[in-house]
């Protein structure tokens, strides 16, 4: 049940319901109108008996009868027999009743003829100047209770049509009084899909649970996008201000370092200063490009550039700083590939990559990194045998700051692969990452080709 939609569930619910209370109430039209028809059928039979009293007169030594008591009148058959019940005098009986039926004073009874039951009702009628009669009323009960059976089987061959109308109506009250939530839900998604806080419900005015809802879900937003942009703000304006004395703390320690009085173990100090600072100063121009493309300030310098010769060049650079580790860095790249692009996030993006492959790489490993076409895409790929991550950690490497596990590295700052998803997206292009824990990883992006590159694919 929990699997299907609030939408279905409320539709069954409605029309379960809606069909429990019309059997019920159906059944309790039918209890109540069979008891009914049957006392109709005892007070018409009554009735008819007792106004053909009437109908029998004794004049001149005669018994004269009335032709009313031939008419079938209700459906009542009306017989006058002698005082011993047994001969038949005037009148009609159902075919295949028995005339010589035993006589019984005032008791309305049940009888059956062949497939058919009756109510019978006899009782003695004083006839001025004439002895007793016997007046017999007859009255199909089978006639009665076969119009009742034909309603109720009209009732349940209409049944089925009466559930299916009651959820086809059910489900247009349900599809609209959850109008609202799917609307809530397009935005929501929308939100999460384009990552633009400033959407909004808006309802409208209403006063009701979900327009209540959407409203407080409105104002959480204002809140949230308050807040972010609060954030964002405050790491602009951070990494703006550290800018400054970070550049002048390394010009220092540049400074220290090319004088040639300084002793060993000071050098060795300002050396690690000067390590550190500019790790520092990295992390910061990263913070700072990240703030100012959160705030739609960074514009990319997009021109022409051969990805084949700029990838070539990050392959000698970091083949360098491998060696460093004993890791063997191999490199594919396809000739003539041309992208257009920002050529300083391009080499950042290899940078970033290449840099963690070396960081978490194996020592005495390799580092595999590939340039090739795919379509009217470029594929790049870097891949390792290093440590490699962990499956919970995997969602979350994209975040900034996040490291999954910052002993291993204290000079990584957490925004590297931020920034490397980042300058995938601002080129319009795709980034995925495979990984198994103590085999090694593979980053692989999708970059769009220029258009003259791509016609000629």
């Amino acid at each position: 049940m929990k699997r299907l939609s609030l939408k279905t569930r409320l539709v069954l619910l409605h029309t379960g319901m809606m069909t429990l209370v019309v059997c019920g109430v159906l059944a309790v039209l039918f209890s109540a109108g069979f008891r009914e028809i049957m006392t109709n059928v005892r007070g018409t039979l009554e009735a008819r008996v007792a106004r053909a009293m009437e109908y029998i007169e004794y004049t001149q030594g005669r018994l004269e009868f009335d032709t009313d008591l031939l008419a079938l009148d209700n459906g009542v058959y009306l017989s006058v027999y002698e005082p011993d019940g047994q001969t038949l005098l005037y009148g009609r009986l159902p075919y295949g009743f028995a005339y010589d039926l035993p006589f019984s004073e005032g008791e309305l009874r049940t009888v059956t003829a062949g497939d058919t039951e009756y109510c019978v009702l006899d009782i003695r009628v004083p006839v001025e100047g004439y002895h007793e009669l016997v007046l017999r009323g007859v009255i199909s009960v089978s006639d009665a209770e076969r119009d009742f059976r034909y309603t109720l089987r009209l009732a349940l061959i209409l049944s089925p049509a009466l559930v299916l109308v009651t959820a086809v109506c059910g489900y247009l009250l349900s599809r609209r009084a959850l109008r609202p939530v799917a609307q809530i839900t397009r935005t929501v998604r929308d939100i999460r899909e384009q990552k633009d806080l400033s959407r909004r419900v808006r309802l409208g005015e209403g006063r009701d649970e979900i327009y209540t809802l959407a409203q407080t879900f409105d104002s959480l937003l204002d809140a949230i996008e308050a807040g972010v942009k609060r954030e964002k703000q405050f790491s602009s304006d951070v990494a703006h201000e550290l800018r400054t004395p970070l550049t002048v703390v390394l010009m220092q320690c540049e400074e220290l370092l090319a004088e040639e009085t300084i002793s060993p173990e000071s050098r060795r100090a300002v050396e690690t200063i000067h390590r550190k600072v500019r790790a520092m100063a990295e992390m910061v121009s990263q913070l700072l490009l990240l703030s100012r493309a959160d705030q739609g300030r960074e514009q990319l310098c997009v021109e022409t550039l051969d990805f084949s010769e700029l990838s070539q060049l990050e392959a000698e650079t970091f083949t360098e700083m491998a060696a460093q580790r004993d890791i063997v860095l191999e490199a594919d790249i396809q000739p003539d590939i041309r992208i257009n692009g920002d050529q300083t996030l391009l080499l950042r993006l290899w940078g970033n990559l290449l840099q963690n492959a070396v960081t978490y790489g194996k020592v005495g490993g390799h580092i595999w990194m590939s340039v090739r076409k795919d379509g009217n895409r470029v594929q790049l790929q870097v891949r390792d045998d290093g440590i490699g991550i962990a499956p919970e950690h995997l969602p979350r490497i994209w975040d900034r700051f996040y490291q999954a596990s910052p002993a291993r590295n204290s000079e990584s700052s957490g925004l590297g692969l931020s920034m490397v998803k980042w300058i995938v997206e601002a080129h319009g292009g795709e980034i995925r990452v495979e990984s198994t824990e103590g085999e090694g990883t593979v980053f692989t992006v999708w970059l769009p080709l220029a258009a003259d590159t791509a016609e000629s694919v």
